[in-house]
């Protein structure tokens, strides 16, 4: 290594090429990355979708849910099954285990389905696919005084032309129904002419059609031959002739039916600010970039506005904005975090030093940038993140290095040389420094669920950039900084520097030299002091002083209101619910603009409404005021005010107001069993008793009433008719359901032709009882006289969750400032058990969340005891003492006492993302503190005494751990303080970073010394006992000569420590 160091030290040329060819390349792949809002990853989801026409919940439960999910059984790499069955359909949600290809499972999966051949009859054969990753680019309304044909006419105009723009693919439509063409027959217009519905049924079928009959082979000319009556509007239809009588007489399909194109009965309609609309939604794929694709959408909705009067274009939806406000906040931040550096490090170094330290900035990201671009990392929230964190890390290396150097040239060392021994010296050090950081790290590659999908990301940026400081710091800053005018000793003085020089020297001598002699001779008295706050600290935790929560709160722009009426309830009860819940909203603006703003700004600015997809089910989508223009408006306060103005709305099954979020709800509790009675009661008394609890909000369940359903049984007199129950149903279903006789292609639109009875034939239940029940002879009877009728209430969905039925029961936080954990834990230990000790059969999962929450903890105990001992590995071959390590390592639980406590200075609560936090902040704890035992070692071998050894480290290194500290915090300042949504779900990372780093740069200092004074101590008394004769304080460390054997006893010691706790892991 020595003569790579000299090679590019004599020859600047070679560090000058490799620093602009790193620049270079870096621009060039950053201008290659793409956006995105989040970290793109790889779907873990694959779905079978089943449609069973005319099926209720309990048969496509019974004839297909249960027979796929039981032939999924043994396929390994799934997580997690789930699936619903719901009228006319079911759905079946697999997820796949992280380190499983989704693909591989997609193929198993299909075999699966493809060998299962007792599927009912009627039902289309299903469908299996991996569920693309798409990102959310935009959605905009086009809505106008027109009807819904028209508005869905140019939605398909303007999808087409967004596909024809380069770089968008995913186009999406909603706001309107299928289109169907409905063949309703009139009972006394069949009985009148003597026709039965099969026979009319047939007769479309037969009459509508498109045939070839062949070629007619002429001499000089070959004609083909074909049959073309086939129609595609209702229109169309009305001429077919349906019966012709004996005495010629023709019965045409108008006149034994109303022949009308229609929307399908499933609801799918949309209201942008109380007019109709079709919403237009653009979607990502994993190749391309976000921010292009809503320009040009932007571009595009502004030349349509400008070339439409009837129609309009808004908005609703622009993710763009927030990941650009995102990008631009933490490129602010992070320059800013780069100047405040910059800065720093010209009031503590020679300024042409620090520029040549500061450079390590942007050379590292140069060199992540190439990386970023090979792997397919995009410019994200997170990545930008992870940028910003390492911002005050990447120079620690460059501030050791260039103090070396200079330190060496102060003493008389030539500058050339200086620069190669200043190097050489801390080389160890420095490596050993990154490597435990990179180390610390790449536990974020482990961690499970979607938390660590999103943080990985974070992980590569930052070890990448590390690994290319550390080519920096080695090869191009000791170039610079020899040949810099830095070393020149006829440099005029710089005030400025050395006032700060000064000052460094006051601190360092008037306040840590006696500190750290006091703490140096009161050992116990030292220790017991820090012990104690470190007490007091759990004790703020425990007692919740200091707060703690999975999932912190986090402000957003939109609001999500989900209205769900009884089974059942016809379209237009809803859309005047939801409609009155929008009135509520608009009515919520104006209270809170006066309150809030004075009303010279609007908290809310648009309100998207939408039935479906059944009739009793609607969403409202408020989007409010950003959050850096809604001053202290909360979203909890907007969500509040709704829900007050709105009120109770009568009948309503669930009413839910939240904000989405990919995690799922605060409290999510599955409840699962094979008894499907007991099953609801104890979802009752779950639900009654979460609804008891003044923290939540919104209680709400997927175990809703379905349809009053009509059972037909049969009476005897259809037995001695000769019926069965197929043959009765089978003509109610074909009256009422509907038969689909063919399916038509118009356009882009799959047009299916239904023939049923009229609305009017079937619009209530005494037209089902006189409904005539038709024999092969021509014979008839009304329905009432073969069956009995009985009316009760069906369900509308069946879900399962791996293979049992599971009823879910969900709810919100009411206030923010509720601890989730602690909830949770009260619901775990002593709510939920207590109830369901009344229910033997019935078992609680814990989703949503939870669910997430325990992966991502269970990944990082498996992980984290993984990545300490690494650490500890490469600190013992650095220092080759376990002892020392071992005093380095009994630092880290220290560090938690700045990150709690500055979480409780800034008022927000310790989460998950604060734990992530104190993951990197390890990394660099233990990078500061090898540098001052690597000091320590260095005295050692000078000839010092073990006690000035240590003194003379602490003073020598207390200029170079200072100011990586205050460089790191310096980094993360401007995020710590930002007061933008963007950065929220980002401070409680850089909370515990900064501060964690602030209390644990006291701790190194301060605690480091008296531990390996402590552990020197320790040594002597172990080789007395080993050797029978006590050595010298310095003999037993291993950087002097001497050694003993008892340096064993600390590998045996780590070792029954390394075996216990695994031990105690596994158990």
């Amino acid at each position: 290594m020595k003569s790579i160091v000299q090679y590019f030290i004599k020859f600047p040329i070679a560090a000058n090429l490799l620093m602009v060819g790193l620049f270079l390349i870096g621009i060039f792949s950053l201008l290659n990355l793409k956006s995105t809002f989040f970290p793109e990853v790889e779907s873990r989801i694959i779905n079978i979708q089943v449609v069973f026409p005319g099926a209720s919940p309990e048969e496509v439960e019974e004839g297909v849910i249960n027979k796929i999910e039981e032939n999924l059984k043994g396929i390994t790499g799934l997580e997690q099954v789930t699936s619903v069955s719901r009228e006319n359909s079911g759905t079946v949600v697999i997820e796949v285990m992280r380190g499983y290809t989704t693909d591989r499972v997609l193929q198993d999966v299909k075999n699966a389905v493809d060998r299962i051949s007792s599927f009912p009859v009627g039902m289309e054969p299903p469908v299996v696919f991996k569920v693309e990753n798409l990102g959310f680019a935009m959605s905009f309304a086009i809505s106008g005084e027109v009807d819904l044909r028209t508005l869905k006419r140019y939605a398909r105009e303007v999808e087409d032309d967004l596909r024809a723009i380069e770089g968008i693919s995913k186009v999406s439509l909603s706001g309107f129904p299928e289109e169907e063409i409905e063949i309703a027959f009139r009972e006394r217009d069949l009985r009148a002419y003597n026709l039965t519905f099969q026979e009319a049924t047939q007769a479309v079928r037969e009459a509508n059609l498109q045939l070839t009959g062949g070629t007619v082979k002429g001499k000089e000319e070959e004609l083909l031959v074909r049959a073309d009556s086939k129609g595609y509007f209702a229109e169309d239809l009305r001429e077919i002739v349906v019966k012709v009588s004996p005495e010629g007489g023709i019965v045409r399909l108008h006149q034994i039916a109303d022949i009308r194109d229609r929307w399908a009965d499933n609801p799918n309609r949309s209201f942008m600010n109380g007019q109709p609309s079709v919403v237009v939604t653009v979607q990502n794929t994993l190749e391309e970039d976000m921010i292009t694709i809503t320009d040009k959408v932007k571009e595009y909705i502004e030349n349509f506005n400008a070339t439409h009067e009837v129609v309009k274009a808004t908005i609703i939806r622009d993710s763009s904005i927030i990941l650009k406000q995102r990008m631009e906040l933490l490129t602010e931040n992070g320059l800013l975090g780069f100047f405040m550096v910059l800065i720093l490090l010209a009031m503590f170094l020679h300024w042409r030093l620090a520029f040549w330290v500061a450079l390590a900035i942007p050379i590292s990201f140069a060199g992540m940038f190439l990386v970023a671009n090979m792997i397919g990392i995009t410019i994200n929230v997170i990545s930008l993140f992870g940028m910003i964190l390492v911002i005050g890390i990447l120079v620690d290396d460059g501030i050791v290095i260039g103090e070396s150097i200079y330190q060496l040239y102060e003493k008389g060392t030539p500058p050339l040389k200086a620069a190669v021994e200043g190097t050489l010296q801390v080389l160890p050090a420095v490596t050993s420094a990154i490597l435990t950081t990179i180390i610390a790290f790449s536990a974020f590659l482990f961690i499970d669920g979607r938390l660590g999908d999103f943080f990985a990301e974070m992980a590569i940026v930052v070890i990448f950039s590390l690994v290319f400081s550390l080519i920096e710091g080695v090869l191009i800053l000791p170039t610079h900084v020899a040949h810099s005018k830095a070393l020149n000793p006829d440099r005029s003085p710089n005030r400025i520097q050395d006032a700060f020089d000064r000052f460094m020297g006051w601190m360092r001598d008037r306040l840590y030299k006696p500190t750290l002699r006091f703490a140096m001779h009161n050992k116990l008295l030292t220790t017991a002091v820090l012990v104690a706050v470190l007490i007091v600290t759990n004790g703020a935790m425990k007692g919740g002083i200091i707060k703690s929560t999975f999932f912190p709160v986090i402000e957003r722009d939109n609001i999500v209101v989900n209205l769900q009426m009884p089974a059942g309830t016809r379209e237009h009860i809803t859309e005047n619910w939801l409609s009155h819940i929008e009135q509520a909203t608009w009515e919520a603006n104006k209270e809170l603009s006066d309150r809030f703003f004075q009303g010279e700004k609007e908290a809310i600015l648009k309100v998207e409404k939408s039935v479906g997809p059944t009739t009793y089910e609607g969403t409202i989508n408020v989007t409010i005021l950003d959050g850096e223009n809604r001053d202290s408006l909360t979203l909890r306060e907007v969500i509040n005010t709704v829900r007050r103005i709105a009120g109770t709305i009568p009948d309503a099954e669930q009413v839910g107001f939240s904000s989405q979020t990919p995690f799922g709800k605060p409290v999510s509790i599955s409840l699962v069993g094979e008894n499907a009675a007991e099953l609801d009661r104890a979802a009752a008394k779950v639900k009654a008793e979460l609804s008891q609890l003044e923290e939540l909000a919104d209680v709400n369940d997927n175990n809703q009433a379905g349809l009053r359903e009509i059972d037909i049984q049969l009476k005897e007199k259809a037995h001695f008719l000769g019926l069965s129950l197929q043959d009765i149903v089978g003509q109610v279903r074909q009256g009422f359901f509907g038969s689909e006789v063919q399916r038509l292609q118009r356009g882009r639109d799959e047009v299916k032709v239904w023939v049923r009875y009229s609305e009017e034939d079937r619009s209530d239940l005494a037209n089902l009882r006189e409904m005539r029940v038709r024999f092969a002879d021509g014979r008839e009877f009304p329905l009432s006289e073969i069956a009995e009728l009985s009316v009760d209430r069906g369900v509308v969905s069946i879900n399962h969750l791996n293979g049992k039925r599971e009823i879910k029961v969900e709810a919100d936080i009411a206030k923010d400032d509720v601890s989730v954990s602690d909830l949770t834990t009260n619901l775990k230990d002593e709510i939920v058990p207590g109830i369901l000790a009344e229910f033997p059969t019935v078992t609680a999962l814990y989703e949503g969340q939870n669910r997430e929450q325990e992966k991502s903890q269970q990944s990082m105990q498996r992980i984290i005891p993984i990545i300490l001992l690494l650490m500890l590995f490469s600190i013992a071959l650095t220092f080759r003492s376990i002892s020392q390590t071992v005093a380095v390592f009994l630092l880290i639980p220290f560090g938690f006492i700045g990150v709690a406590w500055g979480h409780y200075l800034l008022g927000l609560p310790i989460s998950f993302f604060s734990v992530l936090g104190i993951i990197a902040l390890v990394g660099i704890l233990v990078n500061d503190a090898l540098v001052f035992v690597t000091t320590y070692n260095q005295n050692l071998k000078e000839g010092m005494n073990q006690m000035n050894a240590l003194f003379e480290a602490g003073l020598s290194r207390f200029r170079p751990i200072v100011l990586t500290s205050v460089t790191t915090f310096a980094g993360l300042a401007p995020l710590l303080f930002e007061k933008s949504l963007q950065a929220q779900f980002l401070i409680p990372m850089a909370i515990a970073v900064s501060f964690g780093l602030l209390a644990t740069t006291f701790i190194i200092l301060i605690l480091l010394p008296v531990l390996l004074i402590v552990m020197n101590r320790f040594k002597v008394y172990a080789a007395q006992l080993w050797n029978g004769v006590k050595p010298s304080y310095e003999a037993v460390e291993t950087a002097t000569p001497g050694d003993g054997g008892y340096e064993y006893l600390w590998y045996v010691l780590i070792g029954f420590g390394i075996v216990a706790a695994g031990l105690s892991f596994f158990a």
